[in-house]
């Protein structure tokens, strides 16, 4: 692994079209022993903001269903109840119910990649916050994944919708689909990303907003993006 990061150290700042090229490249470098197992990497990007975190109103947040989805079908769960119930299963939902899920969560169980809640169960899902915020599963208003429109939600996390938020690092870490995905995909996934992230600055942000990004895969170095 040591040669890949010498050659992803090489290659310098790039555009992020040859960045995502670069990358590409690097997996033809692996050693045979990795090559040898079928695995397909998960191309993610991390992007430091010019903003300060520790404030409220510069806190950067969203979610959006990328062009070419992710590569990978999400486990939904939804917390609904009555009608909702049958209206989350019918949109694609994997696992839907109210407390039974939540006691189960309690107990350690976390088979699910999205976490979605209808308002009036947020009785239910709030004392949750402990076990499912430190893994960025915790639904939200802000998010989306706190809604009445259970139905819409669901059919766009299925076909690929992403969240992110700013850490305490300043940084915005999202997943923008897989190493299989041609080059063309792969930019157009994050210039849509990023799109969305510029439209985010807060009011209250000043100087440089985007201030440097990578690209990186699982088992692959980051390649650093011109902003």
């Amino acid at each position: 692994m040591k040669i890949l990061a010498k050659k992803a150290g090489d290659v310098g700042v790039l555009s992020l079209a040859e960045a995502v090229k670069a990358l590409k490249s690097l997996e033809d470098s692996l050693p045979k022993a990795v090559k040898r197992v079928k695995f397909d990497q998960t191309v993610e990007i991390a992007v430091r903001l010019g903003v300060d975190p520790r404030q409220a109103d510069q806190i950067v947040r969203g979610s959006l269903v990328l062009p070419h989805g992710i590569g990978k079908t999400q486990r939904v769960l939804v917390f609904a109840q009555g009608e909702n119930v049958a209206i989350a299963q019918a949109a694609g939902a994997d696992i839907v119910g109210g407390k039974e899920l939540a006691d189960r969560i309690k107990e350690g169980w976390l088979d699910f990649d999205v976490c979605i809640a209808t308002p009036d169960m947020m009785g239910v899902v709030g004392p949750l916050g402990r076990v499912l915020g430190p893994r960025g599963l915790m639904p939200s208003p802000r998010a989306g994944t706190v809604t009445q429109d259970v139905a819409s939600t669901v059919r766009e996390y299925k076909a690929g919708k992403v969240e992110f938020r700013v850490d305490n690092g300043s940084n915005v870490h999202c997943v923008v689909g897989k190493l299989s995905f041609d080059a063309q995909r792969l930019t157009e996934n994050i210039e849509s990303l990023l799109a969305y992230i510029r439209s985010l600055k807060p009011n209250t942000s000043k100087g440089v907003y985007l201030r440097g990004m990578v690209v990186s895969a699982t088992m692959m170095p980051s390649i650093s993006v011109a902003v």
